[in-house]
């Protein structure tokens, strides 16, 4: 059986059935909304959404949408997803069930947060590290 590459998330979300579409469309779209800057990406085959670096994953399965905010974004609300069936980094919203965008949000909105801040650190370190070198340079 030959597996499919995805090229963008329209190709993924077109190849499952309606209903699992609307969910997954539900996910993208909130995700979109609390992220505006953030590039539509497909990573290890699943649709992803960059902003300095990976900001969160989802995918359709058979019973669930599965949701990967990394294991910092699932730690934050770990109360909220109590109520969900997880793994580490991840989280199954049921297809059953309307999917919790108001917390899709929240967490899209604190790992935007989190990659904006370290991308920030990263930029001070380097102008510091280069500045520190121009210095010894011209000594």
């Amino acid at each position: 059986m030959t597996k499919i590459e995805f090229k963008d998330i329209d190709s993924y979300i077109a190849t499952f059935p309606t209903n699992v579409q609307e969910k997954l469309e539900q996910v993208r779209n909130a995700i979109k909304s609390s992220a505006p800057k953030a590039e539509e990406v497909i990573s290890y085959n699943m649709p992803a959404f960059k902003y300095h670096g990976f900001l969160v994953y989802f995918a359709g399965y058979k019973n669930h949408i599965g949701f990967y905010s990394l294991p910092s974004g699932h730690k934050v609300f770990e109360k909220e997803l109590s109520k969900y069936k997880q793994g580490k980094g991840s989280v199954q919203f049921p297809l059953d069930k309307p999917m919790p965008l108001a917390l899709v949000k929240k967490m899209v909105k604190f790992r935007a947060k989190e990659n904006s801040e370290k991308a920030k650190h990263k930029k001070a370190k380097w102008l510091l590290t280069n500045f520190n070198n121009l210095q010894a340079i011209q000594s």
